[in-house]
């Protein structure tokens, strides 16, 4: 094999493996999202193991992704020239901007943290539906990502 040949079989493999842990914390995230009750005692705590979760493995893994994703689309000359692949691409750019923006804002944490400590419940279900559905939008657009990746539709380029 060349040097080609590994930079973009390595490249494929760590998006693969950072896709799975993207989509195994936007599960999580989603899970604490939707389980716990704000009036309960233990909504704080689980909003921190959302946070922990979404700073440690959310959006890291999301970085590697959008990175090994355009590494695999510059080392592979069919990509380049690939309609989907390119449509991929500003896919996961968007999704990982989305996902930099709602999920992992340190910001809307505290935003929901402040809205319980001042029971404040309309404002905490307000941003909890909110973040729900981005998660699912996010959830959503990795799903558009992978059926791209597997189908290749074939628009404004060579299919590989």
């Amino acid at each position: 094999m060349t040097q080609r040949s590994w930079l973009r079989l390595g490249a494929k493999t760590i998006h693969d493996v950072a896709s799975i842990g993207f989509g195994g914390a936007l599960a999580a995230c989603l899970v604490i999202n939707q389980a716990f009750d704000p009036a309960s005692a233990g909504f704080l705590v689980a909003r921190q193991v959302h946070a922990a979760i979404a700073k440690y493995v959310l959006v890291p893994s999301m970085g590697v992704v959008v990175v090994s994703g355009l590494v695999a689309l510059a080392s592979t000359h069919a990509y380049m020239a690939a309609g989907w692949a390119w449509l991929k691409a500003l896919l996961g750019l968007s999704v990982f901007e989305a996902t930099l923006i709602v999920v992992g804002s340190s910001a809307r944490q505290a935003e929901i943290a402040a809205a319980v400590a001042a029971a404040d419940l309309a404002t905490v279900q307000a941003r909890l539906r909110s973040e729900a559905f981005t998660l699912w939008l996010l959830i959503a657009l990795s799903i558009v990502n992978v059926v791209l990746a597997v189908w290749r539709p074939k628009f404004g380029g060579a299919r590989r």
